[in-house]
């Protein structure tokens, strides 16, 4: 069967009716009236009308380039998962090695220094990308990532620790922000949602080599400044390297860099044609609805200065004056936020000391196994998300963390619970507690594998909710708000495993993912398969949920009867 006629056949199927507009136009009408146009070209012979799809640059094979730059810039992933899993093995073993033994509240505030520095990047990190460029900013993070675990390394004192993380954190938050928008501007858009969970899939397994190194060092004297020293090899790499790498075509394009953008478009996708190369700067133009303010060549640094700052001010008044982008900011915030208070991250900052606290003879290993679990999930969601959507995953999974929050609040209610030193030398569980210790184990993993399938990835495909010239500005606010829940969630988890128990706690957690789900089954639309350019058209008009969904299956169907 041609490809012209495996497509009638599916728009048949789906109630679509293919209408003749113009010389090269076709409007596929649904059933409920929505159209949408396909361009189509003509050749001799019988059934040569094929789909745009077809002829357009997205029906080219990605070149290795792509990969390339997807595993380096992957390192910014690994890097976040790294600093962010060391601190809790760190934290069971570093003793007096920073002038004493660290109090609950010593602990929040190491931990939480991070958040706050991440907090600080991400808000400004944005506008520091849409200024300098995607790269730059990259390259900059590695700075801060060497300076901060340079200072950790040889940190004697717990300020001088807190000072190093919260350097640290500088570099996380704009890590976190740059690196899914710069994967995002340049995959393919049948690749796009893969490329990005790449880097989700490295930050879980920078968490995951984070527990085993501390845990081969855990007998070692001084094993924890080894374990955070070896932070800086990852960023200096990166750092080297990324001075060779290109500007994201769409940054070029919002610059007006178009002869740079082709070039990079060229060595993206492989064998593109002048016309595919000039469709595609066309539609990526198209989504730049506020032009940046650009000063001249010869403009002075002021007035480049100033330039940037009205190009910033022009883009953050419409970020909030369009409907549709204070849509695509309502949902990219709400996800990051449900993020942080599921719970998650603060049981990778404390899972050593939690463990430990509830008579775990080997709480490292847990914490291994609960890391593991989390990149094995990472890694089906890897799989499928391009091919059954990101809603299917969000929405699938949620559930799950509830419920294995839920069992686990039960659980513990008949464990003993210690955070105090005299903890470390407990009497490990046996007899009916350890049933119930097993029992917080294994849902445990529960929690951790529906984290990872759904809401451990999907977030941080934010960038393809909001148009080019907001994107910057909008990231950084669902960025931000990633960054203060995590801020708060880590300055106040062993606070609230005291004050209300590990019961109350994990209660807690498991209430706010429940409402999670509720919202995101109203609220949350399919981007599967969308251009970028797509998303905002149907934020237009509402949330459009259904609209999403179904158009989202459309155009992945006519992928898969291209391919």
């Amino acid at each position: 069967m041609s490809d012209a006629s495996s497509l009638r056949r599916l728009n048949s199927e789906q109630g679509f009716e293919m209408q003749k507009n113009g010389d090269e136009q076709f409007v596929i009408t649904s059933a409920s009236g929505s159209s949408s146009s396909i361009s189509h070209e003509f050749t001799d012979g019988n059934d040569r009308e094929y789909s745009a799809i077809n002829d357009s640059i997205e029906s080219l094979k990605p070149s290795p380039m792509v990969f390339l730059l997807t595993i380096l810039t992957c390192f910014c992933g690994f890097m976040f998962g790294y600093d962010t899993g060391y601190i809790s093995g760190a934290l069971v073993v570093i003793g007096k090695d920073l002038g004493g033994h660290l109090t609950d509240g010593d602990k929040e505030l190491i931990t939480s220094a991070t958040s706050l520095g991440a907090f600080i990047t991400a808000l400004i990190g944005g506008g520091l990308a849409d200024t300098f460029g995607r790269k730059w900013v990259i390259s900059f993070a590695n700075i801060m990532f060497i300076v901060g675990g340079g200072m950790q390394t040889g940190a004697h004192t717990k300020w001088t620790m807190i000072v190093g993380r919260f350097i640290m954190g500088w570099g996380v938050g704009l890590a976190s922000l740059v690196a899914p928008i710069y994967l995002s501007e340049l995959a393919p858009t049948r690749f796009r949602g893969r490329l990005v969970v790449l880097n989700v899939l490295a930050i879980t397994l920078g968490q995951l080599i984070a527990y085993g190194i501390g845990a081969g060092l855990t007998n070692v004297k001084n094993g924890w400044r080894i374990l955070v020293g070896l932070s800086l090899i990852p960023s200096s790499l990166q750092m080297v390297l990324f001075v060779f790498m290109p500007e994201t075509p769409r940054y070029l394009i919002l610059r007006d860099r178009l002869d740079e953008a082709r070039k990079v478009l060229t060595k993206v996708y492989q064998g593109a044609s002048e016309k595919q190369l000039n469709d595609r700067v066309s539609e990526i133009k198209s989504e730049i609805l506020a032009p940046p303010v650009v000063a001249g060549p010869n403009a002075t640094r002021k007035e480049k200065a100033k330039a940037a700052f009205q190009s910033f001010c022009i883009n953050f008044k419409e970020l909030f004056r369009s409907a549709a982008n204070r849509r695509a900011l309502s949902i990219v915030v709400a996800l990051q936020l449900f993020q942080q208070f599921s719970g998650w991250n603060a049981l990778m900052y404390y899972s050593g000391t939690m463990f430990k606290s509830v008579g775990f003879d080997d709480p490292t290993s847990v914490s291994i196994i609960i890391a593991a679990t989390n990149f094995v999930f990472t890694i089906v969601a890897f799989l499928i998300i391009d091919k059954v959507g990101r809603r299917i995953l969000l929405v699938g999974t949620m559930w799950g963390m509830s419920l294995g929050l839920i069992i686990c609040a039960i659980a513990f209610h008949y464990l003993p619970f210690d955070t105090s030193d005299s903890a470390a030398v407990q009497d490990v569980l046996s007899g009916p507690e350890q049933k119930w210790g097993i029992v917080v184990i294994v849902f445990v993993f529960v929690f951790a594998a529906s984290y990872a399938t759904g809401i451990g990835n999907v977030p941080w495909q934010q960038s393809e909710m909001l148009p080019m010239n907001v994107r910057g500005i909008g990231t950084s606010f669902a960025t931000a708000a990633n960054w203060a829940g995590s801020l708060i969630v880590s300055a106040t988890f062993l606070t609230m495993l005291n004050n209300i128990t590990p019961t109350g706690t994990f209660a807690f957690y498991a209430g706010i993912c429940a409402l999670g789900e509720v919202l995101a089954l109203f609220f949350y639309p399919e981007t599967a398969g969308l251009n970028l350019e797509d998303v905002h058209t149907l934020l237009e008009n509402g949330y459009q949920v259904k609209e999403s969904v179904r158009l989202s299956k459309q155009k992945r169907q006519l992928y898969q009867a291209r391919h």
